[in-house]
């Protein structure tokens, strides 16, 4: 993947994982662990990369991730 992508691009990627189990609207761990080793594997940089980026992400803690917490992915890839 690119590391200039658009905020549609992102959108797009986000549904076509949050749409696999449970809220189409919603990443739960098991899809964003999915998306993040599919789409972005240079984000991973060491055995516990998911789990500080999922807890990262999930700013209310809700065990999901919504579009608006997956967007911090965009500075992640742009570092």
């Amino acid at each position: 993947m690119s590391a200039k992508m658009s905020s549609k691009e992102l959108k797009s990627i986000f549904e076509k994982y949050a749409a696999k189990e449970g809220d189409p609207n919603q990443l739960s761990k098991n899809e964003l662990t999915l998306l993040i080793q599919t789409e972005f594997p240079s984000l991973l940089k060491g055995p516990s990369a998911l789990e500080d980026l999922f807890k990262e992400l999930d700013k209310n803690a809700d065990g999901e991730v919504s579009f608006e917490e997956f967007q911090v992915v965009l500075n992640k890839i742009a570092q």
